[in-house]
């Protein structure tokens, strides 16, 4: 039985900004990866550092040596030995470790460790199991062979429409191995959702499955993946996996079942051949939000997300091999392919598919307990949905190896924190991270050296240039600026597919300060290096800590002939919760009603995912946009958390500046959210 805490209970007292809430311990510190790694650097390369923040300075100021040592500290394996760390500096375009010859996948698989699991699984009807390395690895060697004799060649395209279940951990490495291109959407998302993904990628193979279950309820997606299948050029192969029902039919006759494709003799490691290839090979496409059009398909290298992932979870996280890793997510969020890098440093990843709160709100700490996990991740809006369940973990699970909770995806307030101090266990490191799709990696995150003060991130990871830029460029402490980096990095995008003259990539990252990166979010740094993520800087919708683009709502709307135009905003609250209003200006004489309301959920729900529906929706006498017709969202946002309508936009440069007034008086009322 769940033990709940009473109204009165742990999470009634408040916490200060920046309260003290963790002090590692003397033993604590000597355990620490980061700790073996500054002895390493002292034994090996005679550099001494007294604190983190010194290793930082450094890991910044000489990015040959820091990058170089890290390939050598993590005995990254390559055919071709590289001819320099660093061939070109500048950003974009800089060029790392020119002339090695690695493969990603196989250094996933170098970890085989027989006799112990590789990963874990555990479903909403399916109970927990175990996938041993060599079932794993066996199936990876039969499945890249496969899709070698389909024709699947290095650069292809291979993606996914498969739910968080081993096999797609098994697909992706497969892909992976022989040089292909890995993509993939969670089978929540509607037809068009992956349509605006995958057309832009040709891809030669798609993954599927028949439906998913979330809440004890199955989704039937066949009919989606009939458009999907039926609208993307050059689809040669569709690998088919009955999922929520083993006895359903393949969405179209000639897909080819996973077990069939399985069926084959195993193929020995040591005949194996992994794909060489170079540092910045693409290995899989990441997609952005789609704010102001398609999603930008993001690729990421080989070399950068080996070299990051390892330190990420290595520095940021402390995993130790033998550990187990949990991190809530979908296959159509970059935690997914974080989580499942876990293994490149020996740690097993806890797979979860299905509803957290399903059937129980407790059901994710019943994984932990159950598994042993070392760490223990989600968004912070899963402590808002413990909060109000009443859950008090540490009351009810045994959670005794659990050393590491990582709250990510969007802003974590300092009663977040202390919430898993109050209510999972005192001794607990809170590693509070932020990054980003387009680095596949923490850009801040946690350090297990240094205490932990409530809603603070510890501090800006190793290897990243990250400051607070004013709108001049200068770089400020303890004021609110932009989210940039400075130095390159090496999981940096290798480019935007189909952008090939890099033109969308030089806009979106670099024209408002040029040769520095703008992340796109509000930040802040005090005086001892803590770091504040404060949210978008831009119109991008953080929604449970996966990103929306408002474009893909927009152009949903605009095939109801209601609709004049619309208008979405996402408000971080106070509390880690999350409020999504939709505003729509309608025809002339119509008024919105519940039936008008229903339809535009459905459609949002049908042509995207659950997450694009808002959480109210409210008729405007008119949108506000400027002089050439840009909605705007990002005053609009600024008003809804109180800023002054005269600073938040310039009412000169609209072409109806009487269209704010809705939104100033609907701030004042508040009546629908709280932002404390």
């Amino acid at each position: 039985m769940i033990e709940r805490a009473a109204a009165t209970g742990p999470d009634s007292s408040q916490v200060d900004e920046g309260e003290l809430l963790w002090t590692p311990s003397p033993d604590q510190v000597a355990y620490a990866n980061v700790t073996a790694f500054t002895k390493w650097l002292e034994e090996h390369r005679g550099l001494r550092f007294p604190d983190y923040h010194a290793l930082w300075r450094w890991s910044v100021d000489d990015l040959e040596a820091f990058w170089g040592a890290v390939w050598d500290f993590f005995g990254i394996e390559a055919s071709r030995p590289y001819t320099r760390v660093l061939g070109r500096r500048a950003m974009p375009g800089a060029e790392w470790f020119p002339g090695a010859r690695l493969n990603y996948a196989q250094h996933f698989l170098r970890g085989e460790r027989p006799g112990t699991d590789a990963l874990m699984f555990r479903g909403e009807t399916t109970p927990l199991l175990g996938v041993p390395w060599e079932e794993l690895a066996g199936q990876v060697r039969v499945l890249a062979t496969r899709l070698r004799a389909m024709g699947v060649r290095p650069g292809d395209r291979v993606v996914s429409y498969l739910p968080n279940i081993p096999q797609t951990v098994i697909a992706m490495l497969a892909t992976t191995s022989i040089g292909a291109v890995w993509a993939s959407c969670s089978p929540d998302f509607g037809w068009r959702g992956v349509l605006d993904r995958f057309q832009q990628l040709t891809p030669k193979v798609l993954f599927c499955v028949d439906g998913y279950r979330y809440g004890g309820k199955g989704f039937d997606r066949r009919g989606e993946l009939r458009e999907i299948i039926g609208a993307l050029d050059g689809l040669e192969h569709v690998v088919y996996l009955p999922y929520l029902d083993p006895s359903a039919a393949p969405p179209v006759p000639r897909a080819v079942p996973w077990d069939a494709l399985l069926d084959h003799p195993p193929v020995p490691a040591e005949t194996f051949e992994f794909e060489q290839v170079a540092f910045d090979h693409p290995l899989w496409i990441l997609f952005s939000s789609g704010t102001t059009g398609l999603p930008k398909a993001i690729v990421h290298g080989h070399g950068g997300i080996l070299l990051e992932q390892m330190m990420l979870q290595s520095f940021h996280m402390d995993l130790h091999p033998g550990d187990r890793a949990f991190f809530f997510t979908t296959t159509g969020w970059m935690m997914w392919n974080f989580i499942v890098s876990a293994p490149l440093i020996g740690v097993c990843p806890l797979l979860y598919d299905g509803n957290p709160a399903h059937p129980d709100p407790g059901v994710l700490w019943e994984l932990a307990a159950e598994t042993g996990a070392t760490l223990f991740g989600a968004s912070p809006s899963y402590v808002e949905l413990m909060k109000k369940a009443g859950v008090v973990p540490g009351k009810t699970y045994d959670l005794s190896r659990l050393r590491t909770i990582l709250p990510a995806g969007s802003p974590v307030s300092a009663e977040v924190t202390a919430w898993f101090y109050r209510n999972v266990k005192a001794d607990l490191w809170v590693a509070t991270g932020s990054g980003g799709t387009e680095f596949c990696c923490g850009l801040v995150g946690g350090v297990p050296t240094l205490p932990v003060y409530a809603g603070e991130i510890q501090a800006r990871s190793l290897g990243v240039a990250a400051y607070a830029f004013n709108e001049r460029g200068e770089s400020v402490v303890d004021e609110l600026g932009e989210l940039v980096i400075t130095e390159p990095m090496p999981s940096m995008p290798v480019r935007l597919w189909g952008d090939e003259d890099d033109r969308l990539y030089r806009e979106t990252y670099f024209d408002d300060f040029p040769g520095v990166w703008r992340q796109g979010d509000f930040f802040r740094i005090n005086k001892r290096g803590g770091c504040f993520v404060l949210g978008r800087s831009d119109a991008t919708l953080n929604r449970h800590g996966v990103r929306i683009g408002t474009a893909e709502i927009y152009r949903t709307l605009a095939q109801l002939e209601e609709i004049d135009d619309a208008l979405i905003v996402n408000l971080d609250l106070p509390d880690g919760g999350f409020y999504m209003p939709l505003f729509v200006e309608l025809r002339p004489g119509l008024r919105l009603d519940e039936a008008l309301e229903r339809r535009i959920r459905d459609r949002l729900r049908h042509d995207y995912t659950p997450r694009h529906v808002p959480d109210k929706i409210i008729q405007v006498p008119a949108i506000p946009t400027t002089l050439t017709g840009k909605k705007l969202e990002v005053p609009v946002r600024k008003i809804l958390v109180g800023a002054p309508a005269e600073t938040a936009a310039n009412r000169n440069a609209m072409a109806n500046p009487d269209a704010l007034d809705f939104f100033v008086d609907y701030a004042q009322r508040n009546e629908d959210y709280s932002m404390g």
